[in-house]
């Protein structure tokens, strides 16, 4: 299916195109093996030579079927699905990287990812230098060293819903010919679509908007097709691979060099595999993707402009505000602005927890873009692992509260905000 198909079309048809006398709705195929009956048929798929299923960790008709419906949504050539948006982050940089190598990242990204960089990939010889994502382009520019090899951020970053300059990003990485990722959960493919600014990789968390109803983990890289590996710079793609017969993924397989090297030595290696019962859930939900978001960023202005309005309230943060100093990224890159704003209640900290106790419709829950409104404290949960100069890098402040819009009416939702705020 191509990609001029209308995003509501590709979101409920593609990935999956049943035969006359199949089943309508994509099966589960739940076996972790399939039979072959010659040596032969077995040898050419261990060699690359012929593509099918033999063990679901290195792919699978319900998983496969996923990849290709998100690889259709966000534009690509193909997809390799994980099992949680950490592993698919994992993935990338191990797909990339080697001990000695070096990142430059947007410094406003996922607590998570950014313990990830800052500590976890530190321990394996990696280095990641963060960068202000409003930094100038020389700025960004000084932080890349011979060793980089990729440049990484947040289309909107969480919690601090920070919209990222893609092409100012996306210039620097095509001036040192190094890729350029995106990890692109909050937006979805229904209102961002990171390829058409210049990203060459996106990645996604399907445990959050792409499943939307908090049922599945699941994470997934997405690959443009349009970064040429086979170059000095990346050795691992261009010179033979041990691991493998002495295969070169670079010469063998062209611009499906990422997902095939992601595949077959990373999974391969790794085994973070999605399950089929997961991939069948976050496949099914998929297909309401751009209705829910489309209700999710409505919901979500309108409770930013009501907590803007009210006394209590210090400061809010939301793209499509008007006064938001977001709002020029936004209307260049974004279709709508998401379900996930940021405010702080006058009075600090104590306040925002007297607030959050004080809610009855929306919940305190340690997730974010689901179908139900949520909030969540970040300096006291997702990001506690961080110092507090670490947690004011990623645009976390002590009165920060997350809150992840859902797609109830939104009177009920602003109507549960006011009488939590004034008690």
């Amino acid at each position: 299916m191509e990609n001029k198909t209308h995003i509501e079309t590709l979101a409920v048809q593609a990935g999956y195109e049943p035969k006359n006398g199949e089943p309508r709705v994509l099966p589960i195929c739940q076996s972790t093996t399939f039979r072959y009956t010659s040596c032969e048929e077995l040898a050419k798929l261990f060699d690359l030579d012929e593509s099918g299923y033999f063990y679901t960790r290195l792919g699978n008709p319900t998983i496969d079927a996923l990849e290709r419906k998100f690889a259709a949504l966000e534009g690509g050539i193909g997809a390799i699905a994980f099992s949680s948006g950490q592993a698919a982050s994992t993935a990338l940089i191990f797909n990339l990287c080697n001990a000695g190598d070096h990142i430059v990242s947007a410094s406003t990204i996922y607590g998570g990812t950014y313990n990830l960089f800052a500590h976890t990939v530190k321990k394996l010889g990696v280095e990641v230098t963060f960068v202000d994502p409003k930094a100038s382009a020389d700025e960004i520019r000084s932080k890349v060293r011979p060793n980089t090899k990729f440049i990484f951020g947040e289309t909107l970053s969480n919690p601090s819903v920070k919209v990222l300059d893609f092409e100012k990003f996306a210039n620097v990485a095509r001036e040192f010919n190094i890729p350029f990722a995106v990890d692109n959960t909050f937006p979805t493919p229904a209102l961002c679509r990171p390829f058409d600014f210049g990203a060459n990789l996106v990645i996604h968390s399907l445990s959050k908007y792409a499943d939307g109803h908090a049922s599945a983990m699941g994470g997934i890289i997405v690959d443009k097709g349009d970064f040429n590996y086979d170059n000095p710079k990346f050795p691992d793609f261009c010179t033979p691979d041990e691991s493998y017969h002495g295969m070169v993924y670079a010469k063998k397989f062209g611009k499906f060099a990422f997902l095939v090297k992601a595949r077959t030595h990373i999974m391969r290696d790794t085994g973070a595999i999605l399950s089929p019962q997961n991939a069948f859930l976050i496949n099914m939900n998929l297909e309401t993707l751009p209705l829910r978001m489309e209700r999710h960023s409505s919901n979500a202005l309108k409770l930013a402009e009501f907590l803007e309005n009210h006394p209590k309230v210090s400061w809010v943060e939301y793209p499509g505000l008007k006064s938001s100093p977001e709002k020029p990224y936004a209307d260049k890159y974004l279709k709508a602005c998401s379900g996930v704003l940021t405010f702080g209640p006058k009075g600090g900290a104590h306040e925002a927890e007297k607030f959050m106790n004080s809610l009855k419709l929306a919940a305190q829950v340690i997730h974010v873009a689901d179908s139900r409104t949520s909030v969540l404290h970040p300096a006291s949960t997702t990001h506690r692992q961080l110092s507090e100069e670490a947690q004011r890098e990623t645009g976390i402040l002590p009165e920060l509260i997350r809150v992840s819009v859902g797609i109830e009416h939104i009177d009920d939702i602003i109507a549960d905000f006011k009488q939590a705020l004034e008690k």
